[in-house]
C-alpha cells in the first residue's frame, strides 16, 4: 500500500472517530441546562409592607361658616401660625351690632322695671304687715268690748263702733293681701321680661360673635379657600356650611398609607416603621403604627367596599393604615406624599434563599421524574381526589447534586427583600438554583445542569 493511501486511510479513520465522540458529547449535552447557583445561608430577615399615601397632622380642623354676611377682613394667610383664640377674619356686622345695643337697651329697660315691680311688692308686704298690726289690735278691743258690754261697761254705740273697727281692719287686711298677691305677680312678670331680654341678647350677641372666626386650635394655616369680598352662609340640614379654611396641628404628624388587602392581616398596631418624602428626597423618618383600618375602600374611588353600592364589585380594596412619625420635622407640610414600609416581622440568624429560587411543580410531574418517565407530564382532566391530588402544585427549590437539580420541597417563613426563610427541606451550604428565570421555569426534576455564573445580559433581560 502506497504512503498516500495509507494517509487517507488514517485521516478518514480519524473523521470517524471525531465524529463519533463529537455526537457522543452532543448527545450527552443535548438536555442539559445551563443554570447560575447560590447557596443555603443563615442571616437576618425583615419582613416588610409598603404602602404609599400622604403626610396628614393627627389633629386638624376645618373652620365651616357660621353666620351669614361678606368677608371684609382676613387676617391670617397660608403658612402662618394661630394660636388658639386668634383672630382670623371678621365678616361684616353693622345689622348684628345694631341689633346687639337694641336688646341690650330693651335688657336695660327690662332691668328698671323689675326693680319698680320689686320695690312695689316690697311696699304691698310693708302695707299688709301694717294692716296685720291694724287687724290684730282691731281684734282686741272687738274681743273687751265684747266682756264690757255683757257687764254693761260700755254703751251700745261704743260696742258697735269696736266691732265696725274690727270689721274695717279685717276688709283692710284682705286688700293688702290681694295687693301683695298682684305685686309679686307683677314681679315675676317683669323678671321673666328680663330674663326674655337677656336670652335674645345671647343670641344676637352669638350672632355678632360669628362675625369674627377665631382659630378652634392651634396650629398652621394649612389652606385658605376664601377671599376678601365673598360671602359666607352657615350650614343647614344637612348641608355643610361655606368651608373657610383649615387649621392643621403639626405637633404630631402621621403618614396615612393604603395598605393591599393581601398585607393588612401581618400589619398591626406598634410596629415600627419607614417612611419616606417625595418633598424630602434622600431622608428617612422613622414611626410607628397607630390606627389599622377596619374596613376595606376601593382603590380607585375611595369608597368604603360595604356599602350597598359596592358590596359585590371586585375592584382591589385597601385598608387605611396611619403611621405615626417619631420626630417629624419643621418642613412638612400635610398633603405631601409619603411611602412608609412597615417591618411586620424580625427574625435573626434564620435559613433563607433568594425569593427568586422558589419554583412550583405537580406530583404528577415529581412522579414521573422519579420513574424515569419526564417526556410527558400532561394531566388529564378528571374529577376524582387522587388526580386532583396529583396535579396540585409543590412549592420548592432544585438542589444541585452529582450534577443535576433535585426538587426538594420546602416551607417558609418570613419574607424579606430579596431573601425568604425557609422552615425545612434544606440545610446550610446547599447549592440551590437560582436562574435564570427561563431556566427555573421550565427545568424538569432530575435534570442534568450546567453552572455558569456569569449572568450574560441575555439572561438579565429575561429574568427582569
Amino acid at each position: 500500500m502506497k504512503t498516500w493511501q495509507k494517509g487517507v486511510i488514517g485521516a478518514a479513520v480519524a473523521i470517524v472517530i471525531g465524529g463519533i465522540a463529537w455526537y457522543s458529547i452532543y448527545e450527552q449535552n443535548q438536555n442539559v441546562v445551563t443554570v447560575q447557583t447560590g447557596h443555603v445561608s443563615r442571616e437576618d430577615l425583615t419582613s416588610l409592607v409598603t404602602a404609599s399615601g400622604e403626610i396628614r397632622p393627627k389633629n386638624y380642623t376645618n373652620v365651616l361658616g357660621e353666620g351669614i354676611g361678606k368677608i371684609t377682613e382676613i387676617n391670617v394667610k397660608e403658612g402662618d401660625y394661630v394660636k388658639q383664640g386668634d383672630v382670623l377674619l371678621h365678616l361684616e356686622s353693622i345689622q348684628p351690632a345694631a341689633d346687639v345695643q337694641a336688646q341690650q337697651a330693651a335688657l336695660n329697660a327690662s332691668m328698671e322695671a323689675m326693680k319698680a315691680s320689686n320695690a312695689s311688692y316690697d311696699s304691698a308686704v310693708a302695707t299688709l304687715a301694717q294692716r296685720q298690726s291694724d287687724l290684730d289690735k282691731a281684734k282686741l278691743d272687738w274681743q273687751r268690748s265684747q266682756l264690757s258690754y255683757k257687764e254693761q261697761l260700755i254703751s251700745r254705740q261704743d260696742y258697735d263702733s269696736a266691732k265696725a273697727a274690727y270689721d274695717g281692719a279685717v276688709a283692710a287686711f284682705t286688700a293688702a293681701k290681694a295687693q301683695v298677691d298682684q305685686m309679686g305677680a307683677s314681679r315675676e312678670q317683669a323678671r321673666a321680661n328680663a330674663d326674655a331680654s337677656a336670652a335674645t341678647l345671647t343670641h344676637t350677641r352669638d350672632v355678632l360673635r360669628k362675625t369674627t372666626y377665631t382659630a378652634p386650635i392651634s396650629g398652621i394655616v394649612s389652606y385658605i379657600a376664601v377671599r376678601v369680598g365673598e360671602n359666607v352662609v352657615p350650614g343647614i340640614q344637612n348641608a355643610q356650611g361655606s368651608f373657610l379654611m383649615t387649621i392643621s396641628d403639626m405637633s404630631v404628624v402621621t403618614a396615612e398609607v393604603k395598605v393591599d388587602e393581601t398585607d393588612i392581616a401581618t400589619v398591626k398596631n406598634g410596629q415600627t416603621a419607614e417612611i419616606t418624602i417625595d418633598a424630602l428626597p434622600n431622608k428617612t423618618f422613622m414611626g410607628h403604627v397607630t390606627e389599622v383600618g377596619e374596613l376595606a375602600i376601593l382603590r380607585t374611588s375611595g369608597e368604603a367596599a360595604m356599602t350597598e353600592t359596592t358590596a359585590n364589585t371586585e375592584e382591589a380594596r385597601d385598608f387605611k393604615v396611619v403611621v405615626t412619625l417619631d420626630s417629624p420635622p419643621q418642613s412638612l407640610r400635610p398633603g405631601l406624599s409619603a411611602t412608609a414600609k412597615i417591618q411586620t416581622a424580625h427574625k435573626m440568624n434564620v435559613l433563607s434563599v433568594p425569593i427568586q429560587a422558589l419554583a412550583e411543580r405537580s406530583q404528577k410531574e415529581l412522579d414521573e421524574a422519579k420513574n424515569g418517565n419526564e417526556h410527558n407530564i400532561t394531566l388529564a382532566a378528571s374529577n376524582s381526589d387522587g388526580e386532583n391530588a396529583q396535579a396540585k402544585d409543590i412549592q420548592g427549590v432544585f438542589v444541585i447534586r452529582v450534577g443535576k437539580a433535585l426538587f426538594v420541597p420546602v416551607q417558609t417563613g418570613i419574607t424579606g427583600t430579596t431573601d425568604i426563610e425557609v422552615t425545612n427541606g434544606l440545610q446550610e451550604g446547599d447549592t440551590i438554583v437560582t436562574g435564570s428565570f427561563k431556566a427555573l421555569r421550565s427545568l424538569k426534576p432530575g435534570a442534568a445542569v450546567k453552572i455558569d455564573n456569569s449572568v450574560s445580559k441575555t439572561d438579565e433581560s429575561t429574568s427582569s
